[in-house]
């Protein structure tokens, strides 16, 4: 089964994205299902995990709605936000849907990352990463020190690293990146998403060969069984096709990785991370 583990969909009408500009063309519109189909179609994926783009509830439900209406979204990841009192009411509320498989936590969008070490919110997690739900990070590079830290309070979490957490592949960025990535990879219930590494680089000159010592330092870390190829479209539209997206992981790969590892990348660990049945 191959899945996209990291995709978006948005109706720029319904107001909530507040991110996403005519200042940015290329994402200013709406990106549906029926428009991601024919690279679907190309690719030959079955499906996608459809996460979370904007910190509403509103949203997750809208996502939702979509998942009851076309086949191809496999699982939806939410958006809950865990200085909430009442966040495990929504939760419960979200879980009754047979296609809900998560949510994700927007560090990036944290001004102070150290917040997530605040006793609540980490009593939170806990309480998730006891009942062995899915949760997504969402961080950049900058944020590692917090986010380990947090991981090491919470030890079963069982989690996944969207974006390889953003280095800044456009600067040639490697440590410490790297060193905390080391770290996290100890963890053994925490995987990562080879996703949305594009737009962390210079959009209009990279090469394929700029994401190569990136990818290869997070299969050498995490090894097969513990990353999931992610689009990151429409998003990375503003950088690169779906078609250039794979290009760039296919292309990255360890010359012994067989069929059995791409499998497991492109699809198999996303079924078993995100319990897809």
């Amino acid at each position: 089964m191959r899945i996209d583990s990291h995709q978006h969909y948005w109706k720029i009408d319904r107001g909530d994205y507040g991110w996403i500009t005519p200042a940015i063309p290329t994402l200013y519109r709406d990106f549906l299902p029926e428009h991601l189909a024919p690279h679907f179609a190309t690719h030959r994926m079955d499906g996608s995990i459809a996460v979370q783009a904007a910190p509403t509830l509103e949203e997750t439900r809208y996502l939702l709605s979509l998942a009851d209406e076309n086949p191809s979204i496999m699982g939806v990841v939410g958006w809950l936000d865990l200085f909430d009192p009442d966040h495990r009411l929504h939760f419960e509320a979200f879980r009754r849907h047979p296609k809900f498989v998560g949510f994700r936590i927007m560090i990036q969008e944290m001004a102070d990352a150290g917040r997530v070490l605040e006793s609540a919110f980490i009593d939170a997690l806990r309480g998730y990463a006891d009942e062995d739900v899915p949760v997504d990070l969402l961080l950049k590079s900058d944020q590692l020190e917090e986010t380990v830290r947090l991981l090491d309070q919470v030890p079963g979490l069982r989690g996944v690293i969207d974006h390889i957490a953003k280095p800044r592949i456009r600067d040639g960025e490697v440590e410490p990146w790297l060193r905390h990535m080391r770290e996290i990879a100890r963890m053994p219930h925490i995987r990562c998403k080879l996703s949305g590494m594009v737009t962390e680089a210079d959009s209009e000159r990279w090469n394929h060969e700029d994401f190569a010592l990136y990818i290869r330092h997070i299969l050498d870390l995490f090894g097969p069984d513990r990353v999931l190829f992610g689009s990151d479209w429409p998003v990375c539209l503003t950088a690169a096709s779906y078609d250039q997206v794979i290009y760039i992981i296919e292309h990255s790969l360890p010359d012994h990785w067989g069929a059995a590892e791409r499998t497991k990348l492109f699809g198999e660990n996303a079924k078993v991370f995100y319990k897809l049945h």
